[in-house]
């Protein structure tokens, strides 16, 4: 294995020599959701987010850090590459607000082609990514281990959904065509700098466990999740708490002397936003 292969399969935890095989690209998803967590602080730092491979290895795999979406299918598309796999990026469209007007595309997703058919893989949405890849199929129900998801047909596009409170909510809308270094260099820009984005005034975690549980933060609110039921739901007192829990349940690193944090620079960012006094 090459050595960028082997430190990406130790901040996983596997440690088995992949195979290309559906079995390892289920087991690399969801290792993937289990140990990097998703997390938007460098855009509320404010710092740069650079998506070139050198960058990514060292922000996630090295400080043991996590990202967006650009940076986390960034770094699973090359570990799928070095695999073995076929795979390549798209560009989607987040619907999942039901946005008045079609937005720009700023959601970076997997497209995987196994044994003649094609796969759709995601570790970069949130609360709400896949835990597992998915048939690209149309209407057909695919379980992975935290929900329900479809995809359905939109003209020549792709949307997928997922099961929530019994009824479907789409997620984003995707396209298969090529796609370009500069179109995720593009969409990465805009979701760190646009004004209205939210990455951009809010602090955003989750994590995905492989028995099903996830941990989410929005700010100072902690949730721990198990099976769609609320297990743990709690305020953190003040900064030193978040600082904590970032670390302790989100495994995030901090101490990288590129790529790390303090927790003078983190109340900062709190303070600068203000908020402490938002628990939505």
């Amino acid at each position: 294995m090459t050595p960028f292969l082997t430190a990406y399969l130790a901040r996983i935890g596997w440690n088995f020599t992949p195979d290309i095989s559906l079995e390892t690209l289920r087991v690399l998803h969801l290792q993937h959701n289990g140990a990097i967590p998703f997390e938007n602080l460098d855009v509320v730092l404010p710092r740069e987010i650079e998506l070139n491979d050198e960058a990514l290895f060292q922000k996630l795999v090295v400080a043991r850090r996590g990202g967006y979406c650009f940076e986390q299918n960034g770094l699973f598309e090359r570990a799928l590459k070095e695999v073995g796999f076929t795979v390549r990026s798209l560009l989607g469209r987040v619907i999942i607000s039901n946005p008045p007007q079609m937005p720009p595309r700023t959601h970076r997703v997997l497209l995987v082609t196994l044994e003649d058919e094609q796969w759709i893989a995601d570790v970069g949405f949130g609360g709400q990514t896949l835990t597992a890849p998915i048939r690209l199929l149309a209407e057909v129900e695919q379980a992975t281990p935290h929900g329900l998801y479809r995809l359905q047909r939109a003209g020549e596009d792709w949307v997928l959904q997922f099961r929530h409170h019994q009824r479907w909510q789409s997620m984003y809308q995707f396209e298969i065509g090529p796609q370009y270094q500069a179109d995720f260099v593009m969409g990465n820009f805009h979701s760190a700098h646009w004004p209205a984005s939210h990455f951009r005034h809010h602090l955003l975690m989750c994590r995905h466990l492989p028995d099903g549980e996830k941990l989410t933060l929005t700010n100072f609110h902690f949730t721990h999740w198990n099976k769609g039921q609320v297990e743990e739901d709690k305020v953190l007192a003040d900064v030193p708490a978040l600082y904590e829990t970032l670390q302790t349940r989100f495994g995030l690193g901090v101490s990288d002397p590129q790529y790390g944090f303090s927790i003078q620079q983190l109340e900062e960012v709190m303070r600068r936003f203000d908020l402490h006094g938002e628990h939505a």
